[in-house]
């Protein structure tokens, strides 16, 4: 395992994001989760990245009862973040972060970070004084190491780091069908990180599974290369950057951590000829026109939209059919996803959605060609 050159307490370059944790209906499955904290262990790493909102709070709990309760405190380090949603004013900051202790089962953070920071919500952080709060429970010790994660420009990121220089760390959305998207300008935003020395930790290496579940003629073309698997390819290619001090990967079953450690535990950074590979691969995304969401599920979690419209999973209903233009599609469309939920059509486009879209996707335009395909 190669040596963290970043933060010498980290074991390795890859670290276990608990947004996606195996489900159980809408309880996290502990037995799943416990046999994977396990083995991501057991092979030597110690990185667990949590936050307030995830899984409507089970998360935190999940990690409670399946780590902090199993280890020595010694053996893990957990991040943890300060969400938008989650606090009004400056008096919140302190009770919400002493509960997000209690619910996590610990006495401190190694790493927490000022959630999502966009231009909009980064305002509220600093009227709230969000930044000097954070500093003054690092003084107390009970935040090792202080950083933020981010989605938006990379000009937006520039001004907070020049306004915060004591940033430690950054987390940002950064993939290879990202990396030159001048929606998400992940290049552009990794180039900021090395600008003010900032090691990075990834986040979205495999863009919510869509470089998972590749299109047909994507797929052929890393199958040609006759190594790993789509998600190796991917979480591979962010770990090879030099500023990366990490790679978060979400992941939902023992299958996907086996697969995971394989090729992380001895990582190896891309050769020329994989490279190339992923550039013949985003050609065939951009031929696509598929709708970029990475199923965060802050449009419905964050705000819980008026109409109970479950916008993921619609997405995800609309990729598929547009790639793979198969029947069934529809078929689970009325009878499982807006079963119980708004369906697209329902749309009030009140907006919530878009407001906190980490994508910036126009949303509600989306949901109308979503409609024009499926409710008919």
């Amino acid at each position: 395992m190669i040596k963290n050159p970043f933060f010498p307490e980290i074991n390795g370059n890859f670290g276990f994001g608990c947004m996606r944790l195996p489900m159980n209906g809408r309880d996290v499955d502990l037995e799943e989760f416990t046999k994977m904290a396990d083995a991501f262990i057991a092979a030597g790493f110690n990185y667990f990245d949590t936050a307030h909102g995830y899984i409507n709070g089970k998360s935190e709990t999940a990690v409670r009862d399946c780590v902090a309760k199993r280890y020595d405190r010694k053996d893990f380090l957990l991040t943890n973040k300060l969400t938008d949603f989650c606090f009004k004013t400056n008096d919140d900051i302190r009770p919400l972060f002493e509960k997000q202790l209690e619910a996590c089962g610990v006495d401190y953070f190694d790493f927490y970070l000022m959630h999502a920071q966009d231009k909009e919500n980064y305002v509220k952080y600093k009227a709230t004084k969000a930044y000097e709060t954070a500093y003054a429970l690092k003084d107390e010790g009970l935040i090792r190491h202080f950083g933020l994660s981010f989605h938006d420009k990379a000009e937006v990121l520039d001004m907070i780091l020049t306004e915060h220089p004591e940033v430690e760390i950054v987390q940002i959305q950064f993939n290879y069908i990202d990396y030159d998207d001048p929606s998400v300008e992940g290049r552009k935003v990794y180039e900021v990180c090395e600008k003010h020395g900032k090691p990075v930790i990834i986040m979205e290496p495999v863009k919510g599974g869509s470089l998972v579940n590749l299109p047909e003629k994507a797929d052929a073309v890393l199958r040609e290369l006759c190594g790993g698997s789509n998600a190796s390819y991917a979480i591979r290619f962010a770990a090879s950057f030099p500023s990366v001090a990490m790679v978060l990967s979400g992941m939902s079953s023992t299958a996907q951590m086996a697969d995971n450690l394989s090729f992380m535990t001895d990582f190896k950074p891309l050769d020329d000829r994989e490279y190339e590979a992923l550039k013949k691969v985003c050609a065939v995304f951009k031929e696509q026109h598929l709708i970029p969401c990475t199923a965060c599920r802050y449009c419905i979690e964050e705000n819980t939209c008026p109409a109970d419209i479950q916008i993921p999973d619609l997405f995800a209903a609309l990729n598929s059919y547009d790639t793979f233009h198969n029947w069934n599609t529809k078929f689970y469309y009325n009878t499982v996803l807006t079963e119980g939920h708004g369906k697209a059509s329902d749309c009030l486009e009140c907006g919530m959605c878009e407001s906190v879209c980490p994508q910036h996707l126009e949303i509600r335009d989306l949901l109308k060609k979503v409609s024009s395909i499926f409710d008919k």
